[in-house]
């Protein structure tokens, strides 16, 4: 008798194998609030694993961490009319506070270009304070209609970046500096998802913005999902609020600024672009637990070789977990981790205690995004195990690849892109062949162009370089 599948088939209903994943891999559940949610603690080591490695390109990118309010005023959002169009159908506003109405509503935080440059303008005075390379780490609410766990929530989490320079050409650089060294570096080399990086089309580019940049995701049923964008600003949110410096020459110059970011987000497209029919398939680089040491049973001496062979791991450099919760069948366990897409697990029992003595016994190596299993004697685990998890993450990006190819059609007409997304693909048409008007063809028909992309996979130097090809799907 077969068993009952533990998730609903991707196959058959991809929203709802998602759901069920996040809730049984114990990922995030459902806040109080609608829209709102509970990231649990499997959930938040993922981000933390994620803050981590962007932090650290952030920094190598010459950018510091600050702290900005969570609460604006509501005057400072409309100093930049498109800025305040784009977002006042998502604002939560606070108008009472200490049992009083207030003087001034607040704006519950949506992003911090506002409230920053309020800061920027009086810190800037001098070419000397530029430029000037500001990231925070906060929370951000924008009131979602149709929330999804980590991909459509009220509140998320992430990160902001913001830089004021002297020149155009400075702002601009920085900004496709953050795009390629910050965003598609970790997201190719640690999420292992074969983004597409491009530019969005004034339609779809960040209110506000000049120019963004974007990096679009293939998810497993063939949707895209944006993982990251970087937006050139020019001068707007600078005139709005004064931000001017002192140029070389004497003259008072307004900056030229970028925002960037990333948030939450990432958790939901590792899920959707990794996950299988038995859980979560994370990439070692990632992974909080790269190998969970399983005892079977619960004889002392399974438990001791269990806390053995962990240690040894941990000396290789490997992130490992201990599990000897012998009183939970070890079926369940196993199930468990697979879920949770640790990517190895190294099973020991009474029997492999007694398995090649001469050499510390065995274990049975249970490769997570391989699909196998064979015995491997205990002495060789700790020199072999990294490799293995190397090339566990080459195989997941190499699968990314192997996704997106697989899915992407090449086509003429808007039409015909049109029903490439609505199969469930992405689909590549000459930017010329759509522009505004097809815009809004394709988004009666449910689709959207996600980004604009040279014919060799590039970022196009601007909206209509001669080869643009628009790249269209339907999106989360």
């Amino acid at each position: 008798m077969a068993k009952s599948p533990v998730l609903a088939p991707r196959s058959e209903d991809f929203p709802r194998w998602y759901q069920e994943l996040v809730n049984k891999a114990e990922l995030a559940e459902n806040g109080p609030v609608r829209g709102t949610m509970v990231i649990r603690p499997y959930g938040y080591a993922l981000w933390e694993r994620m803050q981590q490695g962007l932090d650290a390109r952030i920094k190598d990118a010459g950018a510091q961490n600050a702290y900005f309010p969570l609460l604006i005023p509501q005057s400072y959002m409309t100093r930049e009319a498109e800025h305040v169009e784009g977002f006042s159908p998502e604002l939560a506003v606070v108008t009472h506070g200490g049992g009083k109405e207030l003087e001034e509503p607040a704006v519950v935080r949506p992003t911090s270009e506002t409230v920053i440059n309020a800061s920027f303008a009086r810190w800037v005075q001098s070419y000397r304070d530029l430029p000037l390379l500001i990231n925070q780490w906060a929370n951000v609410v924008r009131w979602e209609m149709r929330p999804r766990l980590f991909l459509r929530t009220s509140e998320f989490l992430w990160q902001e970046g913001h830089t004021a320079h002297a020149t155009y050409e400075e702002a601009r650089d920085y900004a496709a500096r953050i795009h390629r060294d910050v965003y598609t570096d970790f997201m190719v080399n640690v999420l292992a998802i074969d983004v597409v990086p491009g530019r969005k089309t004034p339609r779809e580019r960040f209110a506000g913005a000049l120019n963004t940049l974007t990096l679009e995701a293939m998810t497993g049923d063939g949707k895209a999902l944006q993982m990251g964008t970087s937006h050139e600003l020019g001068q707007n949110f600078a005139r709005a609020f004064g931000t001017r410096y002192l140029s070389r020459e004497g003259n008072r110059e307004f900056v030229w600024q970028t925002s960037w970011g990333s948030t939450t987000r990432m958790v939901g497209a590792l899920v959707m672009a990794h996950g299988d029919d038995d859980g979560l398939r994370l990439p070692p680089r990632l992974a909080p637990v790269q190998a969970a040491v399983v005892a079977v049973k619960g004889d002392e001496p399974v438990l001791a070789k269990v806390r053995e062979v962990a240690d040894l791991l941990r000396a290789a450099g490997v992130r490992v977990q201990v599990d000897d919760r012998v009183d939970t069948p070890f079926g369940r366990r196993a199930v468990d981790w697979e879920l949770k897409g640790v990517p190895v697990r190294v099973d020991i029992g009474p029997r492999d205690l007694e398995a090649a003595p001469e050499h510390g016994g065995t274990a049975t190596l249970v490769r997570r995004i391989q699909g196998s299993k064979e015995p491997v004697r205990v002495d060789v685990l700790p020199g072999l195990l990294p490799g293995l998890l190397e090339e566990d993450q080459a195989t997941l990006l190499r699968q990314s690849g192997e996704l997106r190819a697989r899915r992407t059609s090449q086509v003429r007409t808007i039409g015909e892109a049109a029903d490439v997304a609505a199969a469930g693909g992405w689909a590549r048409i000459p930017w010329a062949a759509v522009g505004s008007e097809g815009e809004d063809e394709l988004a009666a028909r449910s689709a959207t162009v996600r980004c604009l992309v040279a014919e060799d996979g590039s970022v196009p130097e601007s909206d209509d370089a001669p080869g643009t090809m628009a790249l269209v799907a339907r999106a989360y």
